[in-house]
């Protein structure tokens, strides 16, 4: 969720609420304040620079495989298989799975159920992965995809990332672009159809 939503949110819950028990002058005075407070969470965000290790600065070759989606379709595999086996000397891997939180459920403070989906698709991942030939460590990240890449590359500074999604709709090519543009290293998006079941 962008940082500026909730105080919204809190606003346009919390002005009626003044409007029908404080009255107009209560309900003037908490909206004037949820306006400076917006304006102010607004102000305070970080700029949209570069984020992760130049190519100088990652060490070896050590590649974060971002999960979108589910990595089990077999050229998906191969794909990530390949970029992976395609540097000098042996691959550090980490996958990264973002925690899917719906609206609702961030509102509840209800955040298992995502984290238990995440590590879902880290299980089945990292199982196709190792059919493969490929080990790799794994972590649940933030549910914003670019800020979990963010943050794990302050951790582990690598060589190239990779993001695997089921299609690439808006939500995947918005993501993928803002990656592509703010990456230091080199970015590549890994299309997976899912399997039937």
């Amino acid at each position: 969720m962008k940082p500026w939503k909730l105080p919204l949110i809190v606003a346009a819950i919390a002005v009626p609420v003044a409007f029908a028990f404080g009255g107009p002058g209560v309900g003037v005075a908490i909206g004037a304040l949820a306006a400076v407070v917006i304006v102010f969470v607004a102000v305070g965000q970080e700029p949209k620079g570069a984020i992760g290790p130049s190519r100088e600065q990652a060490d070896g070759h050590r590649l974060l495989v971002v999960l979108a989606d589910r990595l089990e379709d077999p050229q998906a595999i191969e794909e990530v298989s390949a970029l992976v086996r395609g540097g000098d000397g042996p691959a550090e891997v980490m996958v990264l799975a973002p925690a899917h939180i719906g609206f609702l459920d961030r509102w509840a403070s209800d955040v298992e159920a995502a984290r238990r989906d995440a590590q879902q698709r880290l299980v089945v991942s990292l199982a196709a992965m190792a059919a493969a030939g490929l080990d790799a460590e794994a972590r649940v990240g933030d549910e914003d995809v670019v800020q979990a890449v963010a943050d794990q590359l302050g951790s582990f500074p690598a060589s190239t990332v990779i993001l695997v999604a089921a299609e690439e709709g808006d939500e995947v090519a918005a993501r993928a672009a803002e990656l592509r543009a703010r990456l230091r290293t080199p970015f590549h998006l890994v299309l997976s159809d899912r399997p039937t079941r």
